[in-house]
């Protein structure tokens, strides 16, 4: 098939920003590989630098994909990053402070974004309105004028868009969504998950405040539209803990909740949620996402979805669907199983667990690279990073407010009621 006006433009001009980091001939090198696709780094922290970087190599030479920029307000990030691609590639990728400078770049095809969760929309927009095909972590939006902003904006184009909600490209839930589509389990009743751990996540993405300074850091690009404050290392590196940059639990590790559930049940938006949260263990560090939460959804289909956390005690984590002929456990996401456990009528399933027989699919990170030059629909496309905000954000207001939200699908909005 022909390449898209973009792809086209890359091949003619990929070297017109070489002598920003590199000579033009060593770029040439890049135009005359055979159409290979050039990809931007937006954010170099952990999702950019491990979950990224590591989850395109290795498919970077079979679907002949490089890395030749990055960008991070951080220097150390963004130099980590572009020696990476040094290793890999043979010539560091180009290093910028901005997002705005990688898509800028006549020469990026692509770009991966794993920015701070409030950065998000902000720089999906950014990329489709430069005609960048964009890989955005989740969740994607904490607001719902944002999310229907960038939703619109991804549908009048022809980008491509994967949401980084990879658990649904798991072989094991692609087995556990063709099981149910048997309708193996019956007609769903409940679907819940309690993720538990000892101590909340954003403790392990921290590093020592006082070994920053803020002279390697723009501190401005980092907050983006966020009120401005003297600099400040731990809220740098800790920000998964502050509700200023992320909606907390609910929204960062129930998003791949409700993705996969929409993925393997077909449920796409709620009716309604109810929620309650707060910090009742580790209230020593100042951090404002709440250390337990929980949330309440009903679907149109006629089911619960209930999802909680507990950050005092590791124990009792879960996940399952319930159906009236059985139950799907998904606790151990790469080992899921089913059985009658359950049943309410007579049942042909299995009394003890049963693997779930998974089915081959892409990885997410192939799945998308695989589209980019296919120009077909990602398994993540925009509609389910609409899919997982929607709820995400109600829970959020639910458990903000102490008020039952309502979702009205033809105003696009929520509101108490």
């Amino acid at each position: 098939m022909s390449l898209p006006a973009s792809r086209r433009q890359f091949l003619k001009t990929a070297s017109a920003g070489a002598a920003l980091a590199l000579t033009a001939t060593s770029y040439a090198k890049i135009v005359g590989a055979n159409e290979r696709i050039s990809l931007g780094l937006i954010g170099c922290g952990g999702r950019g630098y491990q979950a990224h970087m590591n989850g395109v190599h290795p498919h970077d030479t079979q679907q002949n994909v490089e890395f030749t920029a990055v960008s991070d307000p951080w220097k150390q990030r963004r130099e980590r990053a572009a020696a990476r691609a040094q290793e890999w590639y043979g010539r560091a990728a180009r290093q910028f402070v901005s997002y705005r400078d990688i898509v800028a770049l006549d020469d990026v095809d692509a770009v991966m974004i794993a920015s701070p969760d409030h950065l998000h929309c902000l720089h999906l927009e950014a990329a489709i309105k430069a005609k960048k095909d964009a890989y955005v972590e989740k969740p994607l939006a904490m607001d719902m004028a944002a999310l229907n902003r960038v939703f619109d904006l991804v549908k009048a184009g022809t980008q491509v868009v994967q949401m980084g909600t990879q658990v649904r490209s798991y072989a094991t839930s692609a087995g556990c969504k063709k099981l149910f589509e048997s309708g193996a389990i019956g007609k769903v009743s409940r679907i819940e998950q309690c993720r538990n751990s000892g101590k909340p996540y954003w403790y392990s993405w921290m590093e020592r405040a006082e070994q920053l300074k803020a002279e390697d850091v723009d501190w401005k690009e980092f907050l983006g539209d966020r009120p401005l404050r003297p600099f400040d290392g731990k809220l740098l590196t800790g920000w998964y803990g502050y509700r200023e940059f992320t909606d907390g639990p609910i929204a960062n590790l129930g998003c791949h909740f409700i993705d996969l559930n929409n993925y393997v049940v077909g449920c796409k938006l709620p009716l309604s949620c109810v929620a309650q949260g707060g910090t009742f263990t580790w209230k020593d560090q100042g951090f404002t996402c709440p250390d337990h939460c929980e949330a309440t959804w009903i679907y149109p289909e006629g089911f619960l979805v209930h999802y909680s956390t507990n950050f005092g005690n590791s124990s009792g984590s879960v996940q399952k669907i319930y159906g009236e002929l059985g139950t799907i456990d998904l606790t151990d996401r790469k080992g899921p199983t089913y059985s009658a456990a359950g049943a309410i009528k007579p049942s042909t399933l299995p009394k003890a667990d049963t693997p779930v027989e998974p089915v081959e699919i892409p990885d997410h990170f192939l799945d998308w690279l695989q589209c980019l030059r296919t120009r077909k629909t990602t398994n993540a496309p925009i509609e389910a990073g609409y899919h997982h905000s929607v709820p995400v954000i109600m829970g959020t207001r639910a458990m903000d407010t102490g008020k039952r939200q309502i979702f009205d699908p033809q105003q696009r909005e929520i509101r108490e009621g």
